[in-house]
Formats: structure tokens, sequence, C-alpha cells
């Protein structure tokens, strides 16, 4: 009997995870499944290596939509820029309203045009500029020399008085009586200049012209010895004098604005015997300038999208490769270049621009063509560019909508759909993850139960052992 139940005891721990040692007498033996036990998280493990392994799939599913989320959204904001880029195009109060005015003695006049401004050729002859009016008193030695109570002098601006002063214990210096100048009235700066000669005090007016004229009457005396000093006149306010296209005008300050509707002049000496010309013109330089950003944003879109189809040298494939949306797209905005339109002047299409296709789909501007085109034709390519409905910006700008609109474009949906999947995982995780937790829970508690009674199992085995003896 004894023999059975040891035979039954080392077949319950023939699993190689458990072991056991009994000694007889004063030799040792080695045998299955006495004493030892198991080791029970690697059992808990083994068990539930199926649910793991289906755990860890759904996350490398997730792991790889993240690299496609990745990998899209900046081509969706390349494909922003671009629409920005062209809707300036497309823009009929944008560029290809505004108008540049160039001189040709920038030194005596220059010039600045807005839309407004029509485009053509005047002449600018200058006599002299406007001034701005100026006085300033008799030196004394310093600032804060003191002068005679009770004097008084006015200021008049333009012909009405604007400042007196009255010198009195609290006004009795420079200083002084510039600071009560400057609390009556904006119309004049009073200041103390100082040089070799002592301290003067100097009256600016605020406004150049005629208009800010002035005319300064009476003036103060030294405490000391009673001299009188007085006032000078050093610059006396006069208008500008000019003429444009042969018209006199008269003008109160350098800056002449609206005499040409939507330009503004500013005068910088007279012209002498020699009038300047003045030419008003579409800016050329500032559409050519939104033209190559335009070119510029689409090769950054499209050498983007280009990149998730081409595989890399070491066999990978880029994240978006079977992303048939973004094919989709490529293709929309390839076709999208070559539109043309027919008429206006020539401008049929971009190739009439300067504008070529390269081999890769990415674009290339000819300056020389373009400038060509914009100086020849400037007509013909805003009418290309910008024609309501049929024109190429306007073409280009409905592809786009329709690939990156923030609710149904094509590319937005299919963002959505990966975000979508992405939370459908986590989810699937998250449960099976929970499931795994219980699961284990539960295996880890048997297993640890059959360990207490594989390890319980000699002193089992000794104790029927003992009875068995006794019965025989």
């Amino acid at each position: 009997m004894s023999s059975a139940i040891s035979s039954l005891i080392s077949g319950l721990g023939s699993n190689s995870a458990v072991t056991s040692t009994s000694s007889t007498g004063n030799s040792t033996s080695t045998s299955t499944g006495l004493g030892q036990g198991i080791n029970v998280n690697s059992f808990v493990q083994l068990s539930l290596a199926g649910q793991q392994g289906q755990i860890t799939n759904l996350q490398s599913q997730q792991t790889g939509i993240g690299s496609e989320l990745s990998a899209l959204s900046p081509i969706q904001s390349d494909l922003t820029a671009l629409q920005t880029a062209i809707n300036a195009l497309n823009d009929p109060l944008g560029v290809f309203s505004s108008e540049v005015a160039s001189s040709s003695n920038a030194s005596a006049v220059n010039a600045t045009a807005t839309s407004a401004a029509s485009p053509g050729a005047h002449s600018i002859a200058i006599t002299s500029l406007a001034t701005t009016s100026s006085y300033y008193s008799g030196a004394v030695v310093a600032s804060t020399t003191p002068l005679a109570t009770g004097d008084t002098f006015t200021i008049s601006a333009g012909g009405s008085q604007v400042a007196t002063v009255t010198t009195d214990s609290t006004h009795n210096t420079l200083s002084e009586i510039a600071a009560a100048i400057n609390s009556q009235t904006t119309a004049v700066q009073a200041n103390v200049i100082n040089d070799a000669n002592g301290a003067r005090l100097a009256i600016v007016s605020t406004a150049s012209g005629a208009p800010g004229n002035l005319t300064v009457t009476g003036g103060f005396h030294l405490a000391s010895n009673d001299s009188s000093i007085g006032f000078t006149q050093a610059v006396a306010g006069t208008n500008a004098v000019l003429t444009v296209d042969g018209v006199p005008i008269s003008s109160a300050t350098n800056t002449v604005s609206n005499v040409i509707p939507g330009v503004t002049l500013t005068l910088g000496a007279p012209t002498g015997g020699t009038p300047a010309s003045l030419t008003v013109a579409p800016d050329t330089t500032s559409i050519s300038g939104a033209i190559n950003n335009f070119v510029s944003a689409y090769n950054t879109a499209i050498t983007a999208i280009n990149g998730q189809f081409a595989v890399a040298g070491n066999g990978t494939a880029p994240p978006l490769e079977g992303d048939n949306s973004l094919r989709d797209a490529q293709q929309q905005l390839l076709s999208a270049i070559t539109y043309s339109t027919s008429g206006n002047g020539g401008s049929v299409n971009l190739t009439n621009l300067g504008i070529n296709v390269n081999n890769d789909g990415t674009l290339s501007v000819d300056s020389a063509t373009l400038s060509s085109a914009l100086s020849s034709n400037l007509s013909g390519v805003q009418s290309f560019l910008q024609t309501a409905s049929t024109g190429f910006a306007a073409n280009l700008n409905s592809v786009l909508t329709n690939l990156n609109d923030p609710t149904t474009g094509q590319l937005t949906l299919d963002s959505q759909g990966y975000t979508s999947s992405s939370s459908d995982l986590a989810n699937q995780i998250s449960d099976l993850q929970a499931a795994l937790a219980a699961q284990t829970q539960n295996l880890t508690a048997v297993y640890a139960q059959v360990n207490v009674t594989l390890q319980e199992l000699p002193l089992l085995q000794q104790q029927l052992g003992q009875q068995l003896a006794s019965i025989a």
C-alpha cells in the first residue's frame, strides 16, 4: 500500500516545475512531485499566454494607427497652407489690386500708392518745402538765472493766441517759463537750449506750414541788471509749393495725400529746373511673390504626399502607403495643376505663366517667362487665375476644400476614421486587460492552493506510511 501511494504522489509531480527531495537513513534520493511545490507565476502566465497575445496584437494595431495619424496630420496642415496661398491669388482686393509708385528723383519726391490709385505717369515740380516755425530768446547765463518779475509775453500759432506767460516768483527762470508754456498748450513745444553763449528759450510749433506759423510778442528782463531779453524768429512757417501735372499745389506739410487719388507724396527737396517723373503701375513684384509662394506651398504639400508612396531603401513602407484617400488626393492635386482655361489673351494654363510641372509632380518657376507674362499680359494672367467659378485659383480651392474641409473633407473623414479605430481598439484593450486581471487573480489563487498541497504531500505520505505500518 505504501508503495502504491508513493507512486501516485510521484505521478502528480511529473511536471518539470514540481520537485521534491526525501532522505532515508544515511542516503538521499530525489524524486518529482514531493515537497517543492510549483512556480505559481509561471503556471499563471502559461495559462493566460493566449489572452496576453491577443492584447499585444491589438496594441500593435493601435500603434500602427497612431503612426498613420501622425503622418496624415502634417499633410493636412500643408494643404491648409496651400489653400491660404491660392486664396491670396484669388482675392480681387489682394495683390492684383495693389499699385506701386516709382519716382525718377526719389531724393526730391517719393510716393506710395494704394489700390485706389490708377496706373499712369505724373510730373512733380517742387519749388519749396513746408517749414516749421520757431522762435528763440536772447541768451542768459543759465537756465536757472533769475529774471525780473512782472514781464508778460504771448505766443500765437496760425494767428490764434495759444499761451501767455507772466514772470512772477514761481516763473522767473527759463526752465520755469518753458514748463509754464508746455502746461498751457500743445500747439508749441518749449525747451531750454544751452550752448557757448549761455541758455536760451526755444519755442517750436508742433504744426508745419502756415497753419503753425508762430508770433511771439513781449519779452522779459534780467533780475540782476534789468537787461531786456527779447525773442527772434528762427524759421517762419510756410507751406510747401509744388505743381502736380502743372496744377499749383500748396501743402502745409511735406506729406501730400490724394492730390493724385490713392497716392501719397513725400517731399524731400526742391526739384530745381527738372521736374520728377512719377509712375503708378500694378505691383508686379508683389504678384510675382504671391505666385512663388503658391508654388512653394504646392511643392511642400505634394512632396509630403509623394513621400507616403515611396518605399524606403530598407524596404519599409511609409505609414500611409495603403491609404486610398491620400492616393486619391495626390491624383486630384496633380490634375488640378494641369487645369486650363480657354482664351484670356494667351494665358490658358500655368505653363503660359512660366510655371512648369516636373516629373515628380512638383512645380518650378521660370522667372523670365513669369515676368514677361505679368508685364505684357497682366489682365490675361489675372483672368486665368481669378475668373469666378472657372479660374485656376477657384478650381484648386474647390479641390482643396473637398480634400481638407474641417467637417466634410475627404482627408478629414480619413483622419476621423483613424481616430475612431484607435478609440475602438483602446476600448477592446481595456476590456481584455480587465478580464485578464480577473483571470490572473483567480488562477493565482487556484495554483497557490495546488502549491500548498504539493508542499504538504511529503508530510502526508509520512503520516500515512506510519499508519499503515502500525496496521501491518
